[in-house]
């Protein structure tokens, strides 16, 4: 008899593209996700994913059944997510959507203090607004806006995209090129040097090369590290660039850690919103996580 718990898996498989992600989605060992993927393709007797290095790359049988399969999986977890709320009543349980980065900076630390049950996740940002018109998740941290009926946007921060320098990089060298306001000798100087980025978003790379050159970066990162935290970790210690929101290492700047490189010749800004349900039954808990960002943003 097939297990559910295997459709959760191969989902997760899916939507991560890794074994190892898959296992941090759902809480349980990679040798277990493997487990429940092989029972899986046991019971429908073909294989769903083709192995390419460390990534999972679905079959064209393993799209047909994720295709058909997602709809009811995605009813069946908002159904558990409900019955859990009604079995919870003394201790409401409040899902939150957001990048990696801005949790660590901003949430991380007091999630230990909150006085209800939290579940973060992490994801796209019109996947999240999706989950969250469907009562998957109860408020998303968003620069975002994707216009739904259900829908309510809150602006309470912004963010502005600069090039940041690790603390040995020679910012004076720039400074100098940048006085002369010659576009192509800024874009040669910023080519030559060392840059980072992460793995899974390049997007403030591709709009401030944009806007600034008025074409892509025809260049790829030396480094690439897990998140943009690191990026700032890295060039702590060291020389080289790369493009991050200035929120992201307010800190680092102020304390030296890091250099501020260039704002470039317009700012590149995002408005950070609140997005939540217009009917909600967790208004308190939901305006004590405002609170939490505004406070630490401002």
């Amino acid at each position: 008899m097939v297990n559910l718990e295997w459709y959760r898996t191969f989902k997760a498989i899916y939507k991560t593209g890794t074994l190892t992600g898959a296992s941090q989605v759902l809480f349980i060992s990679q040798p277990g996700v493997s487990l429940h993927l092989s029972s899986l393709e046991n019971y429908v007797g073909y294989k769903l994913f083709d192995r390419t290095g460390r990534k999972m790359v679905p079959t064209e049988r393993g799209k047909v059944l994720y295709n058909f399969t997602i709809e009811a999986l995605s009813k069946l977890e908002e159904a558990e997510k409900n019955f859990q709320r009604s079995t919870e009543k003394h201790t409401p349980t409040i899902s939150i959507g957001m990048c990696f980065e801005t949790f660590q900076i901003t949430l991380e630390q007091y999630i230990a203090s909150l006085p209800f049950n939290v579940i973060i996740r992490f994801g796209e940002y019109p996947e999240m607004v999706e989950n969250l018109e469907k009562g998957i998740l109860d408020i998303i941290i968003t620069p975002q806006m994707v216009p739904k009926a259900s829908i309510e946007y809150q602006p309470f921060s912004s963010e502005t995209i600069v090039i940041v320098g690790g603390n040995q990089t020679d910012e004076k060298e720039f400074q100098t090129i940048e006085k002369l306001n010659d576009v192509e000798t800024i874009e040669f100087w910023l080519k030559q040097q060392k840059w980072y980025g992460t793995t899974g978003d390049m997007e403030h790379l591709r709009r401030f090369w944009q806007l600034n050159f008025n074409k892509h970066p025809d260049f790829r990162p030396n480094y690439i590290v897990p998140n943009l935290n690191s990026i700032v970790r890295c060039l702590s210690s060291g020389q080289g660039l790369a493009v991050i929101p200035d929120f992201l290492c307010k800190k680092e700047l102020e304390s030296g850690q890091i250099k501020l490189i260039w704002k470039g010749k317009v700012p590149l800004e995002n408005t950070l919103h609140f997005a939540t349900r217009k009917k909600t039954i967790y208004a308190d808990e939901i305006a004590l996580i405002k609170k939490i960002f505004i406070d630490e943003m401002a």
